[in-house]
Formats: structure tokens, sequence, C-alpha cells
């Protein structure tokens, strides 16, 4: 029986990169391009009677921009998008407002415009599959309460400095992970967070965080020191470890190969958490695919806490589901219920 093919839409105002991304999109046989448009409002006509599976997004566009499309677009027709962008904060709105995913533009150079359109066939492809939010219209999720007020350890300074809380996520992830941090008390022990995402944008990506969050977010830098009330953000285009610098510890951040098809990898942070922490806590979140799965057993395996985000509440039930078949997360929630959690474990409360 032959597969359905995938029924993509393109939205951008430049006829260049227009037929670019049809002409080459075309090619993959488990395409079909079902349209395209100009600007937002031609967008808006064609949608709903074209039904596409997943539209490309241009985020800079005039007459109206990607954001606000994205926004009057989901209440009415709540279809996976793809925003395609150069290196643009609205990005970020523009996921919060219900968009999938992002992929930055590239220079028209032929072999990065190759890398593009594979990344963004991978992408196009997780997005058909991926369960799209509408934040106007979506029941609030109530968070479970935080049994015993701020955090106060038993254990003493000695393990809030110590302890370590990694979290991994991919597709849909920008959101679920703010979710998660915006709710922790500014005197959490230190997080480290591996992010799928280009280079350039983990840095706005922290600085947006950091504006929302009670803790310190920023994007981490080779050698910064775990300490509490700080969250490090994995670079882009680097693997991020967690290492041991005397009795602290700090993050390596290295150019490398790609680890289960990413750099950074979620693998190789939890599998550095399980080789050199002895006390922390490991979060995968929302995303395709199994990285993250086999570094969170070893997690496990070493005694350490480990929740993986649940199918209801993902945008991609893949990396936490993969977590779950090979036993490596202990139990799974949404993310709204993630940060009484954290506090209750770091409380002792059960």
């Amino acid at each position: 029986m032959q597969q359905k093919r995938i029924r993509v839409f393109v939205v951008d105002d430049s006829m260049l990169f227009r037929k670019l991304l049809t002409d080459n999109l075309s090619r993959f046989p488990e395409l079909e391009i079902v349209g395209s448009a100009v600007d937002a409002f031609d967008a808006m006509r064609q949608i709903p009677n074209l039904r596409p599976d997943v539209v490309t997004l241009d985020v800079e566009m005039p007459k109206m921009t990607g954001l606000e499309f994205v926004k009057q677009l989901m209440p009415k027709y709540p279809v996976p998008v793809i925003l395609v962008s150069s290196l643009n904060l609205s990005v970020f709105d523009a996921l919060s407002a219900g968009a999938v995913d992002f992929v930055r533009k590239p220079d028209m150079d032929k072999q990065k415009v190759t890398a593009f359109i594979a990344n963004l066939m991978l992408k196009i492809r997780i997005a058909s599959v991926a369960k799209v939010r509408v934040p106007a219209t979506a029941p609030a999720m109530v968070a479970a309460p935080v049994q015993n007020g701020p955090i106060r350890l038993t254990n003493g300074s000695l393990k809030m400095n110590s302890f370590i809380i990694a979290i991994g996520a991919s597709t849909g992830g920008t959101e679920a992970t703010l979710s998660v941090l915006k709710e922790l008390p500014e005197n959490t022990p230190g997080i480290v967070v591996t992010q799928h995402m280009p280079e350039g944008f983990t840095k706005m990506y922290a600085e947006r965080l950091d504006r929302l969050c009670k803790m310190r977010v920023r994007e981490a830098k080779d050698g910064d020191l775990i300490e509490r009330g700080l969250v490090l953000i994995a670079p882009g285009n680097f693997q991020m470890r967690v290492a041991r610098s005397g009795m602290r510890h700090i993050v390596r951040c290295t150019k490398e190969e790609k680890v289960s098809g990413h750099m950074p990898s979620v693998d190789v942070l939890f599998s550095s958490m399980a080789e050199n922490v002895i006390d922390g806590m490991g979060v995968i979140l929302t995303g395709m695919g199994m990285d993250g799965a086999k570094g969170m057993l070893k997690m496990r395996q070493k005694g350490m806490y480990t929740i993986g985000q649940s199918r209801e509440s993902c945008v991609v039930y893949g990396m936490p589901m993969e977590a779950r078949k090979l036993g490596a997360t202990q139990t799974e929630m949404a993310c709204e219920r993630m940060p009484a959690a954290i506090v209750n474990y770091l409380n002792g409360v059960k």
C-alpha cells in the first residue's frame, strides 16, 4: 500500500527563495507541494481550501509578520508550522504562539542550501506527526501544589551546590523547557539544558529565558561553573558535558562529531552526568528520535531521579517514549507538574 504523501504549503515573500523551496522539496517522493503564497494574506486565503499537512513560513514578511500570521492561523486552522528564519528573536514568540519548529535560512552557498533542505525535510517529516498547540483555546493545566514551600534541603548547602539537574529536549522543547524553568525558585540547584537548536539561536533563547525565569539563564561557555540559581543552555553546534573541577562541577563545550544525529546531543549531556555527578536528576522532554534515552538510562542506573514528559502533553512523543521503553524514566508527567515534582523531590517530599 502506497504511503500517503505529506502535503506541504510554502509561504515566503521572496520569489527566489520560494522557488528554491518548492523546487527542492518537490524532489522528495514523500512530499507533495500543494501550493505557495507570497504573503500571509495570500496564505490565509489558500490554506483552508488546500488543507496542507505542514506549512513552511517565512518569519520576516511585508503586510503581516510570520508571528502575527501564526497567531491568526492557529485558532482557525491548527496546522503544524515550521518557521524559516534568519537570526530573529520573534521566532520564539511564534513558537509560543503555536508553531512547531524552525530552521535557519542559509546563505545561498550550494553546500549550505543542500544541508538546509535536508534539515527542513527532516523537520517536515517530524512536524507531520506533531501535536499542534493552540494557546488561545487550549485549557490551562493545573500545576500540582508545591507541598513544602520554597526549597529547604535537609542535607544543607553541600547538596545544594553538588546536586545538578539535566534537561534535554527537541521539537516543541523551547516552550516545554520554559514551562518547567519559569516556576522553579531562584535558589534551585544548578541546571544544564540541551535543546536541539542552531548556533546563534541558543544565545537568544537563553536571553529570553533569563527575562522570564526566576533563575539566571545564559548560554554556556566552556569552563562555566554550574552553581545554584543558574541555568546553562548548551550552545548550538557544540557538545556540552558536565565535568568535575576539584569539588565543583563545570561544563565543557567542544566542537565534535554529532552524537545520536545531534550537536548538541542530549545523550552526551546525560552520559556525562552519569559519569561525573554523584547526586542529580534527569528530565527528558518532547522531541522525535532516541537522543537522550541511553544517557538517561545510565543516569537512572547511577541512582539519579529521572522524569519523562507524558505522551498527552508532548508535541512529539518520541524521546520520552524511547527513554520509557528502555526503563530509563521513573515517572512521566506534564511539564506543568514538573516544577512541583522537582521541588518536592529536593525537599524530600514523596
